[in-house]
């Protein structure tokens, strides 16, 4: 007899480990995923920059870090087999000044630990000779990052679900469960029900709600920030060939807005990080007053704005006013000027923050009875998604054995 297996979440975490568990062990498991909206992967893994990210960043040994390196093998690999646009064009990191110089040959050695291949720090010759209109003084030349359409993944992930025997339900909006001995009956806003024996919840922003209705109770809580983006025109979008990134700032949590070429040809500058006023807001009229009052009372989002004032003024002034929009990246591209953009979209990411104000720095699992939950996946998850789906699906397969 099958173990029946529920996946909460049709974005590409939930897709991808869906999809790891079938390949693993669909002779044993039933599974079931579970979609709110009428397609899958139109939140977060939908609304971001589109970038690969090979764990240049990210400290050794960390979860992030080595699902980074997995991830995006698996990721190029997949998209290669599924015919799904992907590029590896290389990303610049510009040191702006001097002073980050000696920064930008930390994070070489940083890269170079987490086993990234191929990273060079470029002089200004060198680098002009990619991006042209670039500013600083030296970059980092990181070719293993690339674009990729992952809506087209999550398309292909779903596919191949099917193909394995499971089942993907949209429209199913998660609001209850009743544990009944060793089942649990997941009910949906409009009355539906699925039964499963264990649950895998990868509810992206609302991760943290789903665990508490399950009995698990997490350190963190979810505050979703909004990230808007600017387009480049068309008789302007010669100023980016690829991807321009700044040095981040270690004093602040977010790396900052950058510049990037997505799979379709359009280049992009963005994202900043506003707080968003719903859990799915994606624009200033975007409102949902509990939402909204959670995260406003909550004393970790309190705490978060104390400790970082500064960084949250420019980030609010740079989506009211796109004169700071572009100040903020005028030292990557210095020639930019606000004729040179218009305003395109947004994201709302899920960032899990703790009651000090601190954001949670990596993937996080935690453990309920008869139940998996993914509480924080944050950038670089897209990219990670199929490693994040191998570390799911071996202890939910640990534990069912």
């Amino acid at each position: 007899m099958k173990i029946r297996v529920g996946v909460i979440g049709g974005g590409i975490t939930g897709l991808a480990t869906a999809f790891k568990l079938l390949k693993k062990r669909a002779d044993r498991i039933e599974l079931s995923l579970m979609e709110k909206e009428r397609e899958v992967g139109l939140h977060q893994s939908s609304h971001n920059s589109g970038v690969l990210h090979a764990g240049l960043a990210y400290a050794p040994h960390s979860a992030k870090a080595q699902l980074a390196r997995s991830g995006i093998r698996q990721m190029i690999a997949f998209c290669r087999e599924h015919d799904i646009p992907h590029e590896q064009c290389g990303k610049l990191v510009l040191a702006t000044d001097s002073q980050e110089v000696e920064e930008l040959e930390k994070l070489r050695t940083n890269g170079l630990r987490n086993g990234l291949i191929g990273l060079r720090i470029l002089d200004r010759e060198e680098y002009l000779e990619k991006e042209p209109y670039a500013g600083g003084v030296k970059a980092l030349l990181v070719p293993e990052e690339g674009i990729v359409d992952f809506k087209g993944v999550c398309d292909g992930l779903r596919r191949e679900i099917e193909a394995l025997g499971g089942h993907v339900v949209n429209g199913f909006k998660f609001t209850a469960v009743e544990q009944r001995g060793g089942e649990q009956r997941l009910r949906s806003s409009r009355g539906e029900e699925v039964v499963v024996d264990y649950t895998i919840n990868c509810g992206g922003l609302y991760a943290d709600r789903i665990a508490h209705l399950f009995g698990v109770h997490p350190a963190v809580r979810i505050v979703p920030f909004r990230g808007d983006f600017y387009r480049f025109k068309a008789s302007s979008d010669r100023l980016v060939n690829d991807l321009i990134y700044p040095l981040a700032d270690p004093r602040y949590p977010f790396l900052g807005v950058h510049l990037t070429r997505l799979i379709t040809g359009e280049k992009e500058a963005g994202p900043n990080a506003v707080l968003a006023f719903s859990r799915e807001g994606y624009n200033w009229w975007d409102i949902h007053p509990g939402e909204l009052g959670s995260a406003l009372s909550y004393k970790g989002f309190r705490r978060f704005v104390k400790k970082h004032p500064y960084m949250v003024a420019s980030e609010l002034q740079s989506t009211l006013w796109k004169s700071h929009f572009v100040k903020r990246l005028k030292p990557l591209l210095p020639e930019i000027e606000e004729r040179d953009l218009e305003k395109s979209r947004s994201g709302v990411r899920a960032q899990a923050m703790d009651k000090k104000g601190n954001l949670a720095g990596d993937f996080e699992l935690m453990q309920g009875e008869h139940s998996t939950h993914l509480i924080n996946a944050p950038s670089p998850a897209a990219t990670a998604s199929l490693a994040i789906g191998d570390w799911i699906s071996d202890k939910v397969l640990s534990y069912l054995d």
